[in-house]
């Protein structure tokens, strides 16, 4: 990934029954759970998921995360969930879209804010750890 050609990850979900109201719309706190899925999946393209965060001695705890619900999402729906690294020098910066997989119209968008914390010492860093930093090809900032 460079600036010029950001690191994107997708993924299919279909609507399970479990996920959604007497309406057969999805509960809004499920979202969450959506996007997760899909940073997970963007974080093993650059082999530094969660099980690697926390080997290298960083914790990465989610400090913001916002989401917009455009339309709802429906029992048994196909929704894709788009997710996009935005931003890695001091912070890691991830923005979602939520797509029908059918129309491609959008139902939901959003963002995730995550710091880099010493697991050791509970200190939060004010840029991003060398470890990260060199997934991108870049030491010593």
């Amino acid at each position: 990934m460079t600036k010029k050609t950001p690191l994107i990850a997708e993924v299919d979900i279909e609507i399970p029954f479990h996920d959604v109201d007497a309406a057969d719309i999805v509960w809004h706190g499920h979202y969450v759970k959506y996007i997760e899925i899909a940073r997970c999946k963007l974080l093993d393209l650059i082999e530094y998921n969660y099980p690697q965060m926390k080997a290298s001695g960083y914790l990465w705890p989610v400090i913001d995360i916002r989401i917009q619900y455009v339309r709802p999402a429906v029992f048994q729906q196909v929704i894709r969930v788009v997710a996009t690294l935005i931003e890695w020098e001091h912070r890691l910066k991830i923005k979602y879209q939520i797509l029908d997989v059918e129309s491609g119209q959008r139902l939901t968008k959003g963002y995730s804010v995550q710091v880099a914390v010493e697991a050791e010492t509970g200190e939060m860093l004010l840029a991003s750890p060398d470890v990260l930093q060199k997934k991108f090809g870049v030491e010593g900032l």
